[in-house]
């Protein structure tokens, strides 16, 4: 196995792994994503949309149209012993069974979790089901999710932006929140590592998401089970837990990633802002089933 080298300090050249599109919950397409990565002098790019690879062919099109490579991917929203945790999975065969099942299970998991808010949300916000149906660009093919009602309180006048919806009404500690019914942590590792993929644990140590961080206990476990690596330098993981994290990945010789976790407008995380440097994208594309698109 390749020794990987840990820096102490996060990147300032590199690759932005951590990027959504409206095939989930960002308001930019893939053509925008990869054109403003060139435009900043990104070294390359990662799509990684909600549960879903639908925006990966789009992206490889930009990828070709502006010249800069793509690092393909998604993020995946597994459980954890109670613990919400989201799961980079990347350079996967999107053909595999279990890979594709597990997407459809939880997709149909998330639609249904998002109706039964909206019915709660009805009944004291002027927001229908009809009305979060207007935010989702990509009809079928997009990731419905908690963002899209937060652009439909935001069209509705309730809120002036996104980020003031997910700061009350929308986010995990309001009375209407009900939590996305996930597969367990574990399942997830095993369904990437059939496909072939590399897995890392999305920010990780971010105590904005989860009253409650994975332990270092639970990260260990499923490193035994197969997990590559952590996400280090992302804007939500306090200084002391970037410190935990690498100790962890240093002990066990985990990749360290970094992304900006960018939504296009419907966050304030910018593009590049966070970054994995080439020997670690490097890594990640010698580990995976599928060659990087250029």
């Amino acid at each position: 196995m390749t020794r990987i080298v840990i820096p102490a300090e996060p990147p300032r050249t590199g690759w932005d792994i951590h990027c959504h599109t409206v095939f989930s919950d960002g308001t930019q397409t893939p053509d925008d994503l990869v054109a403003e990565a060139s435009r900043i002098g990104l070294e390359g790019v990662g799509i990684s949309d909600h549960d879903t690879t639908a925006g990966w062919s789009d992206a490889q099109t930009a990828s070709r149209k502006y010249g800069l490579p793509l690092l393909r991917g998604t993020e995946i929203t597994a459980d954890d012993e109670g613990v919400s945790v989201h799961m980079l999975a990347f350079q996967y065969d999107p053909r595999s069974r279990h890979i594709c099942e597990l997407f459809e299970t939880t997709r149909a998991s998330r639609l249904q979790r998002v109706k039964r808010m909206v019915e709660l949300l009805s009944q004291d916000y002027p927001i229908t089901w009809q009305s979060v149906l207007e935010q989702v660009r990509e009809g079928d093919r997009t990731t419905v999710g908690r963002p899209h009602i937060a652009d439909a309180l935001v069209a509705a006048g309730v809120y002036e932006t996104r980020s003031d919806a997910f700061a009350d009404v929308v986010s995990t500690r309001s009375k209407y929140y009900i939590p996305t019914p996930s597969p367990s942590t574990h399942e997830v590792v095993r369904a990437v590592g059939e496909a072939g993929g590399v897995t890392v644990i999305a920010h990780p140590g971010d105590p904005s998401r989860n009253a409650r961080l994975l332990s270092d206990e639970q990260i260990i476990r499923l490193i035994g089970d197969g997990l590559d690596g952590l996400e280090v330098w992302h804007r939500g993981n306090p200084p002391q837990q970037r410190a935990r994290l690498l100790d962890i990945a240093r002990r066990y010789d985990l990749l360290v990633t970094g992304g900006s976790d960018w939504h296009g407008k419907g966050k304030p995380n910018v593009l590049g802002e966070c970054l994995t440097d080439a020997a670690t994208v490097a890594e990640i594309v010698r580990r995976g089933a599928i060659p990087l698109w250029r």
